[in-house]
């Protein structure tokens, strides 16, 4: 099969990944072999790829936002067919029987696998999962090349939101809005939540006017009209912290969404965090996806994406990087 892979870390502009034509995987019992039509570009799959992650197996196949049918199915397997359309998340295995797996907290088992990073990715023609880990997307009416988003941005962002507790009339606050956020206020206005979003960008702005904002607009300009029962923070910069937590009434979560973030300092205790809640997004959990995919089968979830041939994966990663792609999303089509 054909597969981008890497050996060696260095900064994408190098061309780190090597097109080569390799085995196709087998599947083993419980698992199935996946043909991959589609696979989102994220920017976790360039910091693996520059090194800033560290390299778990070489070579690797990169790729975590996978959307493609099940082409074969090893032994055991009770629930998928060939032909069954299924995606692929960052989880791809946990061990099923430390104390956070059994209590359904699976997203801190200290054996987290995740796709394309400890297992091969979809930047290939065939990858293979568990089909415990497995997604089904029969009741998702898109193109795969929509499809494949959901399976990171919107899947983490829907944990996220977990997060915050938000019930239907709460008022929730995202500070920064890009395709995670988008996919937030997506599955927000299904469940009934009044999304307040700041952001500096005028393009990003419309976009969740759009999209069913109450509110929008930027908070180091203007009041927000309310105070919120809870908040969700993308930038990675430690400075914002406080900043967002002014907004948050007492009792409220303020849900920290990126991987990393710079210094958090917190000046005033007693005013800004005391009676508050911070929380992490720490990895995804499979009960929180599946319930984020029953949204996205009700709701549209279609956002403005970038398609590129798999023969130009590098090149879409290098302008990712860059910042070249206007598209809110970059996907690499792979098969029909």
């Amino acid at each position: 099969m054909k597969a981008w892979i890497l050996e060696k870390q260095t900064n994408i502009e190098n061309r780190p990944l090597k097109l080569a034509n390799v085995p196709s995987p087998c599947p083993a019992n419980q698992e199935i072999r996946v043909k991959v039509q589609a696979c989102g570009i994220c920017r976790t799959d360039i910091h693996i790829a520059e090194g800033d992650l560290p390299l778990k197996k070489s070579p690797l196949i990169l790729g975590h936002e996978i959307a493609g049918v099940v082409e074969k199915t090893g032994e055991g397997v009770r629930n998928f067919s060939p032909g069954d359309p299924v995606g692929i998340s960052w989880l791809h295995r946990t061990c099923g029987k430390c104390k956070y797996c059994l209590r359904g907290k699976e997203s801190y088992c200290p054996d987290f696998q995740c796709t394309g990073w400890d297992a091969d990715g979809g930047f290939a023609e065939y990858v293979t999962i568990k089909e415990d880990f497995a997604l089904s997307l029969k009741e998702i009416n898109m193109e795969p090349v929509d499809v494949a988003p959901l399976m990171c941005p919107g899947i983490a962002g829907y944990c996220a939101l977990k997060l915050t507790e938000a019930e239907r009339g709460d008022k929730l606050g995202l500070f920064g809005f890009g395709p995670t956020a988008y996919y937030v206020l997506k599955a927000a206005n299904n469940l009934g939540i009044e999304v307040y979003v700041s952001t500096r960008s005028s393009i990003h702005k419309e976009e969740a006017r759009r999209n069913g904002a109450v509110w929008v607009g930027n908070v180091i300009e203007e009041n927000l009209p309310h105070s919120l029962d809870s908040a969700i923070l993308f930038p990675p910069a430690g400075g914002l912290v406080e900043p967002a937590l002014t907004h948050v009434e007492k009792g409220g979560i303020l849900v920290l969404a990126p991987v990393s973030m710079s210094v958090i300092e917190i000046k005033d205790y007693s005013e800004n965090l005391w009676g508050r809640d911070i929380r992490t997004l720490y990895n995804v959990k499979k009960a929180e996806a599946e319930e984020f995919l029953k949204i996205a089968a009700q709701t549209d979830m279609k956002m403005g994406r970038r398609i590129f041939p798999i023969e130009k994966l590098q090149e879409a990663m290098i302008q990712v990087k860059k910042g070249k792609i206007k598209e809110p999303n970059a996907v690499i089509r792979i098969s029909q």
